[in-house]
């Protein structure tokens, strides 16, 4: 199966050294893209002095648009399978062989990697964790996912879902809505354990003011997406 790893990234050159590193420890056999979001530091420089393929944005897209350019190129290019890991350094890549395994024996289309599942490690803020518990219960209602992380960037998508997703991606916060589009479609969504840790450098852009316009925004994105065929496949994975 191609494999290519889909890495978003907006100004984190002090970050893409050691997630390099750990990719190539676990994932040698797999392409690795990192989309530059319209950085202001040497993101692009430093990703191509790793050897990684590297697609420049003209200007800052937000995740949603970085992501999208990311399938855009795994659908061209004819890719089994995607695997999205931010490149702030959060997600294990360790764990990247435990996403793609729904994927490989023909269970999901859609494999969430959720930080809930599992004991230990970094699980956000008590004001975060509020608001993820608040877009499970809503996409549960709305649409009827049985995710335990929907905000988790940590996910595999297979043929399917690549060429849904190049087609179409939600342009900002686009986790809880992604899962939505894929269930409106008719692809079967699971969820895997996977361990996540606080970012090495920088600082998240969420604050607990942009958390509240995060979920007021996402809230109004679900009501306004379509129900037709909007039915969970899947119960999530929970091994």
């Amino acid at each position: 199966m191609r494999v290519l790893v889909i890495v978003p990234a907006y100004n984190e050159a002090r970050n893409l050294p050691a997630l390099e590193v750990q990719l190539r420890a676990v994932a040698a056999d797999y392409d690795v893209c990192v989309v530059d979001d319209g950085s202001s530091d040497d993101t692009a420089k430093v990703a191509a002095e790793l050897g990684l393929f590297v697609l420049r944005c003209p200007l800052n897209l937000g995740i949603g648009g970085a992501v999208q350019t990311g399938y855009l190129w795994a659908r061209e290019r004819g890719y089994d399978a995607a695997v999205q890991v931010d490149g702030d350094g959060q997600h294990h890549p360790e764990d990247i062989a435990a996403v793609l395994g729904p994927i490989r024996r023909g269970e999901a289309s859609v494999v969430i990697g959720s930080r809930f599942l599992s004991a230990g490690g970094f699980q956000s803020t008590a004001v975060r964790r509020a608001g993820i518990r608040y877009l499970c219960w809503f996409l549960r209602l709305r649409c009827g996912a049985r995710v335990t992380d929907p905000t988790s960037g940590f996910r595999a998508a297979d043929k399917s879902a690549i060429d849904l997703f190049a087609r179409s991606y939600p342009s900002d916060y686009p986790e809880p809505e992604a899962i939505a589009i894929a269930i409106r479609r008719g692809l079967r969504i699971a969820e895997v354990p996977v361990h996540m840790v606080d970012r090495a450098y920088g600082v998240s852009s969420i604050t607990p003011w942009r958390t509240l316009y995060y979920l007021v925004k996402v809230s109004l994105a679900l009501l306004m997406l379509p129900l037709r065929r909007m039915h969970a496949r899947r119960e999530p994975e929970q091994a």
